[in-house]
C-alpha cells in the first residue's frame, strides 16, 4: 500500500484497521433497516467509498428510497431529495437568483442554493425529468461544481448522487443520455427479496415502533476511507483482468462471437470505475487488496449501463446483462 507523506507503516495499518471496523459497523447499521438486499447495500457502499454516483433500477416498493435515506443517516451526510417530474426545471435543482431590495432602496441579486448543494443527493425517478433538467446534473456529477449566471459555485464534499429509476413505467419518461449514464459509477439492479426477508419486513415494519438508523460515520471519516481506497494496492493480474474484460466488451476488440451484437461499448471511464469499485468491495469484505473475484462480481454493475446491443440482437431477445455474463465466463 502506498504511504502518504508523514505516515508510517504502523500508522497506515492502524488507519486501515479503523476503516475496516467502521465499515463493518456501517453495514450492520444499514442491515438493521434494509432486509434481504445485502448485495445491493454492498454495491451502494462500494460506489460511495469509490467517490462515485450510483443508479438504482428496480420496481416500485423495493426500498430504493429508504436505502438512500438510510445511507445518508448512517454515513452522517447532509442529504437532500428531489422528486423528478416532467415539469421540473434546472433551477429547481441548482438554485436561482432573486432580486432583493436592501437599505436605501439598493437592489442586488442574491443566489439561493438549490438541493444539489448537499453531500448526498437523492434523485428520485430521475428519468421522469426532461433532458434539459437531467443535464443540470452533468456538470455537478463530473466536475463537483455548478455555474450559475457565469459564476462558479463549488459543491460540498463529499458529493454523491444516488438516483432511482423505475424500469416498468416508461410512459412519460425520458431515457437518460449515454453521457449522463456514463457518470454513474455503478448501475445497481434492485430485485425482490426472498421469502425469509419479506417475512421479516412484514413483522418489523408494520408495528407501532420504528427504529431510526444510527449514525456510524461522518463526512470527514468517510473521506478518509475514500482516500484509503485510492491507496490500496492492486495486483498486476487484477489490473490486466480489468482491462481484458472492459476492452473485450467493445466492438472490434473483443471476440467476434461475443461482440458482433454490441452496438457500442464501455470507454476508459468504465475501467476507472471498475478499478475503484473492486478496491472498495475488498475493503468492505475485510481485505486490503482486491482479487479477480471482486472484478467478476462488479463487472456487470459497471458495464451494463455503458453498453448497447444492435437491433438484430434485441430482435432475437438478447439483453445486455446476458451478453456480459457470456463475456465474463471467458475470464472467470
Amino acid at each position: 500500500m502506498n504511504l502518504p507523506a508523514g505516515l508510517t507503516a504502523s500508522q497506515m495499518e492502524q488507519k486501515a484497521q479503523d476503516a475496516l471496523d467502521k465499515l463493518a459497523a456501517a453495514r450492520a447499521a444499514v442491515a438493521e433497516q434494509i432486509f434481504g438486499q445485502d448485495e445491493v447495500v454492498e454495491e451502494a457502499l462500494a460506489a460511495i467509498l469509490s467517490g462515485g454516483h450510483a443508479l438504482f433500477v428496480g420496481a416500485p416498493g423495493l426500498a430504493k428510497t429508504r436505502l438512500v435515506d438510510t445511507l445518508g443517516k448512517v454515513l452522517g451526510l447532509h442529504a437532500a431529495r428531489v422528486q423528478f417530474t416532467p415539469d421540473l426545471m434546472p433551477s429547481d435543482i441548482l438554485g436561482s437568483e432573486v432580486l432583493e431590495e436592501g437599505q436605501g432602496g439598493k437592489r442586488a441579486f442574491r443566489f439561493i442554493k438549490g438541493p444539489i448543494f448537499a453531500q448526498l443527493l437523492m434523485a428520485d425517478e430521475i428519468n421522469r425529468a426532461s433532458p434539459r433538467t437531467q443535464s443540470a446534473l452533468l456538470q455537478a456529477m463530473q466536475e463537483y461544481h455548478v455555474s450559475i449566471a457565469g459564476e462558479r459555485f463549488d459543491l460540498p464534499r463529499p458529493f454523491h448522487v444516488l438516483a432511482t429509476q423505475n424500469p416498468l413505467e416508461q410512459e412519460g419518461t425520458y431515457p437518460l443520455p449515454e453521457a449522463q449514464l456514463d457518470r454513474f459509477l455503478l448501475q445497481i439492479d434492485v430485485d425482490y427479496p426472498d421469502r425469509a426477508a419479506e417475512k421479516r419486513i412484514l413483522i418489523e415494519t408494520t408495528g407501532a415502533a420504528r427504529k431510526e438508523p444510527r449514525q456510524v460515520l461522518d463526512a470527514h471519516g468517510l473521506m478518509e476511507i475514500q482516500e484509503l481506497v485510492r491507496l490500496m494496492p492492486v495486483g498486476e493480474s487484477v489490473v490486466d483482468n480489468i482491462l481484458d474484460i472492459v476492452r473485450a466488451a467493445r466492438p472490434g476488440e473483443g471476440p467476434e462471437e461475443l461482440t458482433k451484437n454490441i452496438s457500442w461499448g464501455p470507454g476508459p471511464r468504465a475501467s476507472q470505475a471498475l478499478m475503484l469499485a473492486v478496491r472498495a468491495r475488498a475493503l468492505l469484505r475485510g481485505r486490503l487488496a482486491p482479487s479477480k473475484a471482486d472484478v467478476i462480481a462488479l463487472a456487470s454493475p459497471v458495464l451494463k449501463h455503458r453498453m448497447a446491443l444492435n437491433y438484430a440482437a434485441r430482435a432475437d431477445g438478447d439483453t445486455v446483462p446476458a451478453a456480459i455474463q457470456r463475456l465474463l465466463q471467458r475470464f472467470a
